[in-house]
């Protein structure tokens, strides 16, 4: 079973890659976009490592990525031309399908959760059967055929642009913090700064650790190896705070950096694309309150709950 998963997983790649490679083959042939070769390089690029990474050498996975950074520093990824719906088209769509439009997304969360927790596939396969299964229904209840939905993928990518990256990136850069003992080095920094025997102390670092580390990384998973292996044993768990309660708290406070940073791509950047605000920090500033809010309830919880 573990080996359908791997392959079922493999093929969900593929169709990523796919989905990327149309853009790039659709922004090659646009003569008129600002930046046809880049932009089509990159998307090309991308579409490679999702679909082949299996096949290809790491090192020649990692000399992709470092290109299509090259492509990004010099600001070779562009949108170009898109022709979002009309107003008076959005107007037609939202009084004909109405609320039914949530349908596909519930559909999407729920069939994930049930192939996670009752079958043997696990929840990454979870997630891609579901997108699968969100999509079809999409389509039968908008009535949309395949083109349609393949150029609204295509108008999604460009939008995102080169901020979907940044949680494959984020997420390698946490495993490269964790094997070069980025931990170690903190737990020694912080020795130096913390009070020996003082509570309230390792609490503070430990909560605020995790929310820097994943403002820095944004992504909480990221961050919680290397806080808790560098400030969350040394002086939190050795002192006898519960390790279930005190870990399970210090995962959640990572997420009030989440709230609070442009590196969680997916929560701040993508609405921002998607949504066409003007404000790139328009979500961050919304949000900022209710993280630094929840950040001191944290700490509270943490310190009189976990001991």
């Amino acid at each position: 079973m573990e080996a359908w998963s791997e392959n079922i997983l493999e093929f969900f790649f593929v169709l990523t890659g796919l989905s990327m490679a149309y853009t790039g083959v659709r922004v090659f042939f646009e003569k008129d976009h600002p930046a046809r070769l880049g932009t089509s390089l990159f998307w090309v690029l991308l579409a490679v490592t999702f679909a082949l990474g299996r096949l290809i050498p790491t090192a020649v996975t990692g000399i992709l990525v470092m290109l299509m950074g090259v492509l990004t520093l010099f600001n070779q990824v562009k949108i170009g031309n898109i022709k979002p719906a009309s107003e008076e088209e959005s107007e037609a769509h939202s009084r004909r399908i109405g609320g039914k439009i949530f349908i596909p997304v519930v559909s999407l969360a729920l069939i994930a959760i049930l192939i996670a927790q009752f079958t043997p596939l696990g929840g990454q396969v979870g997630i891609g059967v579901a997108a699968v299964a969100s999509l079809a229904i999409a389509m039968a209840l908008t009535k949309a055929g395949p083109k349609m939905a393949l150029d609204e993928g295509d108008r999604m990518n460009r939008q995102v642009g080169t901020v979907g990256i940044l949680p494959q990136l984020l997420a390698a850069l946490g495993v490269i913090f964790t094997t070069a003992g980025v931990g170690d080095v903190i737990a020694g920094i912080i020795s130096n700064v913390v009070p020996e025997g003082n509570r309230l102390a390792g609490v503070l670092a430990y909560v605020l650790g995790m929310v820097i580390f994943t403002m820095i990384m944004g992504n909480a998973f990221a961050a919680f190896t290397v806080i808790t292996a560098g400030i969350g044993i040394p002086f939190v768990i050795a002192q006898g705070a519960d390790p279930v309660i005190a870990g399970a708290l210090a995962m959640t406070a990572g997420y009030c950096g989440t709230l609070m940073t442009p590196m969680a791509a997916n929560f701040n950047a993508l609405p921002v694309a998607l949504l066409e605000m003007k404000n790139p920090n328009g979500v961050i500033r919304e949000q900022l309150p209710y993280a630094l809010i929840m950040l001191a309830v944290h700490v509270a919880l943490m310190y009189f709950w976990a001991f």
